[in-house]
């Protein structure tokens, strides 16, 4: 029998990566490849030919390399880290990380295979911007022979690789590595920026680094779903990993306003996740909570853990950019600090403060008329004066004004959950267009399954125009993502609003109760107290709850509330118009 003859050879290799070229061609492609050729040119080519090299190929922004001698490739990746910021060359400037390893290498062609090549790829990530990671066979074979320092990094276990490695660090310089990060540009929009920095793992156990950060990557992309804010990618804030930091040090280094850390601990089979998110500026918590699971399952674990974080942090952000709107700001731009102003409004249910509200995002719109998000909250506002039968002073065709507001916030916000999300409402609510606005909330869906408004407003679709049992499973999701108060009301008004079309009227009445207690000034959770009590034969305390809502919302008639909701499916509403003429409400 004859066999093909196999080419192996003991070999180092060196890969390197462009730290942030995803990013960089994103925000400017020419001058991003502009610069890479540059550096191609006048770094990475000469210094790699001066250590003996072999450039085996290009993979875009990735490179790798072979030498025969483990010191010249140690000694290239120095050069090259160390050449970092010394060229006379335009914006963006290139960093790079490196991994090199050592070992068996199957040649075939011009290309290179192996083991050695996969673990020297799989190195490079582990790498800080400006830095070197090698494998401890690479330290073995330059002791004494390399002038540079490399840190114990412990032992790791890479992607596809059947056996733990132990890794060295080379740090770059604390300038190099920071000149690598370029912050966020909020820019026009003024958007908060948030950084989630690597879970410290303080189990002390290897195989739970990779559960760690891969819910870190995970709570990364599903933050980045979400529109209001700005999420830094992870390969910057990545650069933290394994460092003692000041998080104050951190938010300034990425620009960012907020930024979330948390830890990982193991005992047995028992696993707890903590999370907590922090104002840059102060380094003061603004939320934290903890998480325990099994390794059993774990990969379940991480799901909610992702979904819990993510659902939370939405709103903490919003509260906390409130908040900050309402003290002086030097970088404030007005029509962005108008919409904030107007989100104190928005979960209130007085004509007066929905007013107001509009008042606010009216201004916002003068100053920039095609921002999509502050389109989508005028319309809020508006469906909500619709909805409850108030008329807005001084305009003659209120539909007409939610429906130009509309189309302009659908075409300036194409794939934007929340803007989705509220014209899709609106139009089923206040406009009766009941498919086109069902299709919309699907859709709000789809951009961002763990944006806790766009599931209630899934809820309220289904309830209206589709499946209550589906009506029923988006309210619950709403209400295991808010494990706060903020806009609890919705969801459990909405299950309230479920159990008063199926009949059942004390399981309504107990939802209106626990939705009244998360937002006392909310109609339509008046609308199911004063109904089931009428149902119940409850009269007494279906007037009590009728004249509470008279006293916010004075005028308010059957009729009005008939005229305002939703009447794809008529029986949906006629159990609560039923008892709130039952209890006495004017029907005219």
């Amino acid at each position: 029998m004859s066999h093909d003859h196999v080419d192996r050879r003991l070999a180092a290799i060196l890969a390197a990566d462009v730290v942030g070229y995803s990013r960089m061609m994103a925000t400017d492609e020419t001058a991003t490849l502009a610069a890479l050729k540059l550096h191609r040119q006048c770094v990475f080519d000469p210094t790699v030919a001066s250590h003996n090299g072999r450039l085996v190929k290009l993979m875009g922004d990735g490179s790798l390399v072979r030498f025969d001698s483990v010191v010249d490739a140690v000694n290239c990746a120095l050069a090259l880290q160390n050449r970092a910021g010394n060229v006379d060359a335009p914006p963006p400037e290139i960093v790079l990380r490196i991994g090199i390893n050592l070992g068996d290498v199957t040649f075939d062609g011009g290309d290179i295979y192996g083991d050695g090549v996969n673990v020297a790829a799989r190195l490079e990530p582990l790498a800080e911007p400006g830095g070197i990671c090698i494998a401890a066979i690479v330290k073995e074979s330059i002791v004494g022979r390399v002038n540079a320092l490399f840190e114990d990094g412990g032992g790791v276990r890479l992607k596809n690789i059947d056996r733990p490695i132990h890794i060295w660090k080379w740090r770059p310089p604390r300038s190099t590595a920071a000149k690598s990060v370029v912050p966020l540009k909020t820019g026009d929009s003024m958007r908060p920026s948030l950084a989630v920095l690597p879970f410290q793992n303080i189990s002390g156990d290897v195989d739970q680094e990779y559960f760690a950060d891969g819910v870190v990557e995970d709570i990364i992309t599903a933050l980045s779903r979400f529109r209001s804010f700005a999420v830094i990618a992870r390969n910057s804030s990545f650069i933290y990993k394994g460092q003692a930091i000041d998080i104050r040090q951190v938010a300034q280094e990425l620009g960012v306003r907020y930024v979330l850390e948390g830890s990982i601990r193991r005992a047995g089979s028992r696993l707890r996740i903590t999370a907590q998110l922090v104002e840059g500026a102060t380094g003061a918590h603004l939320w934290a909570e903890h998480y325990d699971g099994s390794t059993e399952d774990v990969f379940d674990f991480q799901d909610r853990i992702t979904e819990s974080v993510v659902a939370i942090v939405e709103p903490q952000i919003k509260i906390a950019e409130i908040t900050l709107s309402r003290r002086e700001r030097p970088e404030s731009i007005e029509a962005y600090d108008f919409y904030l102003q107007t989100m104190l409004y928005f979960y209130s249910d007085t004509p007066e403060r929905n007013q107001d509200g509009l008042t606010l995002i009216n201004k916002a719109i003068a100053l920039e008329p095609n921002r999509a998000t502050y389109l989508a909250t005028a319309v809020g506002l508006l469906m909500q004066r619709g909805t409850l039968g108030w008329k807005l002073a001084g305009v003659e065709d209120q539909r007409a004004v939610c429906k130009n507001y509309i189309e302009r916030a659908l075409v300036h916000g194409h794939g934007d959950a929340t803007v989705a999300g509220i014209c899709g409402n609106t139009l089923i609510q206040y406009l009766k267009e009941y498919d086109r606005g069902f299709e919309l909330v699907r859709q709000a869906v789809a951009f961002n399954p763990n944006n806790l408004d766009v599931v209630n407003f899934a809820g309220v679709a289904n309830l209206h125009c589709g499946s209550l049992d589906e009506a029923v499973t988006y309210f619950l999701r709403a209400e295991r993502l808010s494990p706060n108060s903020l806009g609890a009301h919705w969801n459990l008004t909405g299950l309230a609003h479920v159990e008063m079309v199926r009949g059942n009227y004390e399981e309504a009445l107990a939802l209106a109760r626990k939705s009244m207690a998360a937002n006392a000034y909310y109609g339509p959770c008046f609308w199911m107290m004063i109904a089931a009590n009428a149902k119940l034969g409850r009269m007494e305390e279906a007037r009590q709850h009728l004249a509470g809502l008279l006293a916010f919302s004075p005028g308010v008639t059957v009729a009005r509330l008939r005229a305002g909701q939703p009447a794809k499916i008529p029986e949906r509403m006629e159990p609560i118009l039923d008892g709130l003429q039952l209890a006495g409400m004017p029907k005219e």
